[in-house]
Order: C-alpha cells, then sequence, then structure tokens
C-alpha cells in the first residue's frame, strides 16, 4: 500500500492537516470526510485511487490533527470550509481537480463546484449526501455530534464506534482498529473520546440551513456520481431520484446492506469511483 505523507498548511488563519497519496501523479483528487470523523476514514479509497492520482485528505478545521475554531458559530459552517478547501487547493497550485466527499465532504463539495471552485472541480462523487436531507436525521447527528462520549480506554471507545458506526457497512476487525486509533484523543483527565471538537454542531444552531442546497444543485453543470446507502436515514430515496432529474443530473447507485455512510473500503464501491472518475480522460479524448 502507498505510505501518505502527513503535511499541514495555514488556510484562513488556521493550521489545517491533511495526508497526500500517490504525489507522484498529476491528476488529484480531493477526499473529504464526514462530520465527526477525520480525513483517515479516507484512506482505503485513498491508497486504491493513489495508484493514479494525487490524493490530498483535509482534516476540517476542528477535527484530527487540524486546529480548532476560535469562532465556532462562524467557523463551523460550508461556507468556511468552502474557504478552506479554496485555500488549500490554491496553495497546493492545483487548478483542476476531482473531488470524493462523504456526507459533510460531500456538502462542501456541492458548495464549492457553485461557488469559488466552479471550472476547477472536474467531476464530484456524494458518498451518501445530497441537496435535500431529512430533517429528522440532522436532528440525530446534531445531538450525536455535541455530546461526545468518554471512555476509560480504546478498547471501550472501538466498541463504542462499532456500534454507532453500524451503517458504514461490512469493515474488517483491523478497519475498525484503524478508525478508532485514528479517531480517538484523550481528555485532561486520561480518558479517551471522538477526535473532535464538540462545538462542531454548532453549525446546526447558527447555519440551519447550511444542508438546504437544491439552489447550488441546480446550477451545477459538472457530471456527478451520488452514491446512497440503501438504509440511509439522511439521504432518502426520493431525494436522490430527484438528484438525478435535476441541476447537474446526477449518476446514482444505492449500495446494499449499508446506511449513512458507505465506508469505502470494499473493491466494489472502490472501482465505481474509479471509473467515473476514469471517465473524465476518456471525454476528453
Amino acid at each position: 500500500m502507498t505510505t501518505p505523507t502527513s503535511r499541514y498548511l495555514r488556510c484562513q488563519g488556521r493550521e489545517i492537516h491533511f495526508t497526500e497519496w500517490g504525489s507522484q501523479h498529476r491528476e488529484t483528487v480531493i477526499a473529504w470526510h464526514a462530520l465527526a470523523r477525520t480525513g483517515r476514514d479516507m484512506d482505503h479509497a485513498a491508497a486504491h485511487l493513489a495508484r493514479r492520482y494525487r490524493v490530498i485528505c483535509p482534516d476540517t478545521i476542528g477535527r484530527g490533527f487540524s486546529e480548532w475554531a476560535q469562532d465556532p458559530a462562524r467557523e463551523y459552517c460550508l461556507a468556511s470550509y468552502v474557504g478552506l478547501a479554496t485555500s488549500l487547493v490554491d496553495q497546493l497550485d492545483i487548478d483542476r481537480f476531482h473531488w470524493l466527499g462523504t456526507s459533510m465532504g460531500g456538502a462542501i463539495g456541492i458548495a464549492a463546484a457553485a461557488g469559488p471552485l466552479r471550472g476547477r472541480m472536474r467531476r464530484l462523487v456524494l458518498n451518501d449526501m445530497g441537496p435535500q436531507l431529512s430533517k429528522e436525521a440532522l436532528a440525530r447527528i446534531a445531538v450525536y455530534a455535541s455530546t461526545p462520549p468518554a471512555f476509560d480506554t480504546v478498547s471501550e471507545l472501538e466498541r463504542y464506534f462499532r456500534e454507532v458506526y453500524k451503517p458504514f457497512g461490512w469493515m474488517s476487525d483491523e478497519q475498525w482498529r484503524l478508525l478508532a486509533e485514528s479517531s480517538t484523543r484523550r481528555l485532561p483527565d486520561g480518558r479517551v473520546t471522538p477526535h473532535y471538537d464538540p462545538a462542531i454542531a454548532q453549525q446546526f444552531v447558527a447555519h440551519p440551513q447550511d444542508y438546504d442546497q437544491w439552489a447550488a444543485w441546480d446550477t451545477l453543470t459538472l457530471p456527478v456520481l451520488c452514491l446512497r446507502g440503501a438504509d440511509s436515514d439522511l439521504l432518502l430515496a426520493d431525494a436522490l431520484e430527484e438528484m438525478a432529474r435535476r441541476g447537474p443530473r446526477a449518476s446514482t447507485v444505492t449500495i446494499p446492506s449499508c446506511g449513512h455512510a458507505p465506508a469505502l473500503n470494499v473493491p466494489e464501491h472502490l472501482a465505481l469511483i474509479e471509473a467515473f472518475f476514469a471517465a473524465d480522460q476518456l471525454v476528453a479524448a
């Protein structure tokens, strides 16, 4: 497996951590993680795609090894995250790129493609994300994100992750251990908790319409592929059907035995993404 490089840049006045895979390649994929997760969730997809692409996997501000916000109500929102993404690709001199986004990472991709990164994003893959989401599921996520649990041991935290992230679908024991170890931080009292700032949930209070993105969606013209977990309670089937009819008229695939959101860790799912990105070369030819 390709070994990634761990790097840091200042974006909008905050230190942002990211891993870089396949740096020898010219074509680039930006792979962005979900709300309460870190860029390490993209390890499996990045290792696969790095055979052909340079893959950049950021930790969003307030997650992983990136700096936390000083003004959470202002900095934890899609507009701020799009600004971070724009600063990141500008500093890395990436003019054109593909985008792979899970959940929140997909929402950032929609907003960026409709905004400051319009024309630079070549193809967009959304992993269980769209311009219309279930209000009930968003409310559940807001509560979950604002109250992360704490445990005495990493083993206990891993068992918790295995339970709450069952909708990710099948994962090996090794993959569960990686998920746990790459998203754990130790508290001052010695206990361990998920590796993010609980204040990220202020997004749902200060920016309650952040994930209502039909207006942005209808302006998109780039090719879009949406993967939806068959049991997802966030991206509902009727919204997926509407995504195929409106705006960029997304290609859609429903992933069986998954909810929100597929882990992107099995060959069949990675092959879908790779084939979708590779199709851009065929169109260019």
